[in-house]
């Protein structure tokens, strides 16, 4: 019921969210027995299709939790309510409803909004509170070199996708040498672009081409036009799914082929295999989890082929990271709520802190900046109309394809 009642109403301005506010935290004050974890998401707008899979990652866990009879606290058992607000993919209206979330929505916890540039934002937010805030979908160093004690991350830095898919490309074509890179000019996307260029170099290839985009531009064709004369034998995009549709589209329609085609982040998604068709074989990229994985967790999943079983149940189809990470980091607050006994911020904020443990998404350790630093991510390529893993060699499914057209 709130959560229906923050969507309704995430358009209003900003006084009658107030006025809404307090009358959730009156109502909140009357519950009892529920656990409340504010989630605000990009539910409209660009960024909606990974915002849907967050929420399906967050519901798949609370649902579970409930069936179970919900989370311990101290020999006492709470159900779990997900709130959820739409902040219509603008980053500042992010951080407007976690300050809303948390100070008037009698919220007990927090979810980061989607990607590295809205949840460094929000997290200067959850820190004043001191609200202990996990996020599910934010990699980028920058997010976690702020010295904060109450922000925490499932993603591992984003030199940890580049790095491995570069040595496969160098160890699988030896006839490659020419890169060229085009990023959208976000937090995420560019910061794992410059990742990308690092990585690259140290690897001998040649970056003959690094260009960025910006956030809503619906024509690449200039831009592709200028890759194209560079004639890159590697040409590597990052973006979000929408954008990088688009892009391959358009280098199709401009007959740009190279020996090898790179996206970040898109094809881990069953929407851009379906939606990009014959044209995304053979591209490649990274992800932080893919459903081949096999570990037994000690989360309420428990094993990672529990979970997909579970999430292909409720949602006929196969997870991917993004809904995987997000059902992980509810498993994860629900153990560090259950290790500390108690529903105090700052009990709760130091069992985040103390974790080391199995989960279906991998092993879970943070360092001391809230990042997780204890996951290998899986490279995979497009093949056949699906991912195929081709590292780490523990869940590899295939061999590296070359030729991209």
């Amino acid at each position: 019921m709130m959560a229906r009642f923050l969507l309704r109403y995430a358009r209003l301005p900003s006084s009658l969210l107030v006025a809404a506010g307090v009358a959730l935290s009156a109502s909140a004050a009357l519950a009892q027995d529920v656990i409340k974890f504010g989630a605000p998401l990009p539910l409209t707008g660009p960024l909606a299709p990974e915002a849907i899979k967050q929420q399906q990652g967050y519901d798949l866990w609370a649902e579970q939790v409930n069936k179970a009879g919900g989370i311990s606290v101290g020999g006492k058992k709470y159900k779990v309510e997900i709130v959820y607000s739409d902040y219509q993919s603008n980053t500042p209206r992010a951080v407007q409803t976690t300050e809303q979330m948390i100070s008037q929505g009698g919220v007990n916890f927090m979810f980061s909004p989607f990607g590295s540039g809205a949840a460094k934002a929000a997290s200067s937010v959850s820190e004043r509170y001191k609200m202990p805030t996990i996020a599910s979908t934010a990699s980028s160093a920058q997010v976690y070199d702020q010295g904060y004690k109450y922000l925490f991350g499932t993603f591992t830095p984003n030199d940890t996708l580049t790095t491995p898919l570069t040595k496969i490309v160098k160890a699988k074509a030896p006839n490659v040498k020419k890169v060229a890179i085009l990023a959208r000019n976000d937090l995420f996307p560019l910061a794992i672009a410059q990742e990308m260029e690092k990585s690259a170099k140290a690897n001998g290839f040649e970056v003959v081409y690094f260009e960025k985009y910006a956030i809503g531009t619906l024509d690449h064709s200039a831009t592709l036009s200028q890759i194209k004369t560079q004639a890159p034998q590697w040409i590597f995009v990052t973006g979000y799914i929408n954008d990088l549709l688009l892009v391959r589209k358009q280098m199709t329609d401009q007959q740009i082929k190279a020996d090898v085609v790179s996206m970040i982040a898109g094809p881990a998604y069953q929407e851009f295999i379906d939606a990009a068709g014959p044209s995304g074989e053979n591209i490649t990229s990274a992800a932080w989890w893919h459903p081949a994985a096999q570990y037994n967790g000690k989360d309420i999943f428990g094993t990672t082929a529990n979970y997909v079983k579970l999430f292909r149940e409720k949602y006929k189809s196969d997870p991917d990271y993004a809904q995987a990470s997000a059902s992980v980091s509810g498993a994860l607050f629900q153990m560090a709520i259950e290790k500390a006994g108690s529903l105090d911020k700052e009990k709760v904020r130091d069992a985040l802190a103390a974790t080391d443990v199995m989960t279906f998404w991998g092993p879970v350790k943070f360092g001391a900046n809230g990042q997780i630093n204890s996951l290998e991510p899986p490279v995979f390529q497009l093949q056949g109309g699906k991912a195929v893993v081709l590292s780490p060699d523990i869940i590899k499914q295939g061999e590296f394809k070359l030729g991209v057209n």
